[in-house]
C-alpha cells in the first residue's frame, strides 16, 4: 500500500512535466504579439516556408492612423502607410528558434538581419543585427 501511495506523487508528476512539455511543443510564435516600444501589435504568420510579421496598431497609430513610413532609406517608400506594413519577413526553423529574417525598423528606416527565439508561449525575444556584433533584442508579450 505504501509503494502505491508514493507511486501516485509520481504520476502525478510525471503526468504534469509531459503535458507542460507537450505545451511547450506547440507553442509556435504565429499570432499578435505586443513590443515594449509604442506598444505596438504585431501579427506574427506563415508566409510560405518562413514567418513574417506586419504592424496591426501601436499607440502612435491609434493617435495618427494616417501615419507614413516617413524615415524610408528608399525615398520612393516613404507615402506608404505604416498600417499593415510588412516588417518581418524570411525567418525560418524553429520550433523555438527562427533565424535568417530580415527586420525593417520603422523609426530610421533602417533593415536588419535578425532571429526569433521562443522563450515560453507568452515571451517572444526579436534580435536585430546591424552587424555582427552590433545587436540589439526586445522581448514581446503574447496578445492573441
Amino acid at each position: 500500500m505504501t509503494a502505491r501511495l508514493l507511486a501516485l506523487p509520481l504520476m502525478i508528476a510525471g503526468l504534469a512535466m509531459a503535458g507542460a512539455a507537450a505545451l511547450a511543443a506547440d507553442a509556435s510564435p504565429v499570432g499578435v504579439w505586443k513590443t515594449p516600444e509604442d506598444r505596438g501589435l504585431i501579427r506574427i504568420y506563415e508566409c510560405g516556408p518562413a514567418l513574417c510579421g506586419r504592424i496591426i496598431g501601436s499607440d502612435t497609430l491609434n493617435a495618427n492612423p494616417g501615419l507614413k513610413d516617413a524615415a524610408n532609406k528608399d525615398a520612393s517608400l516613404r507615402g506608404r502607410p505604416l498600417k499593415d506594413l510588412q516588417l518581418m519577413s524570411g525567418f525560418k526553423g524553429g520550433p523555438k528558434t527562427w533565424k535568417d529574417g530580415r527586420i525593417y525598423r520603422p523609426q530610421d528606416g533602417g533593415t536588419y538581419k535578425g532571429s526569433l527565439e521562443l522563450v515560453d508561449a507568452g515571451k517572444l525575444k526579436l534580435t536585430g543585427c546591424a552587424a555582427p556584433l552590433l545587436c540589439q533584442s526586445q522581448v514581446w508579450t503574447r496578445v492573441k
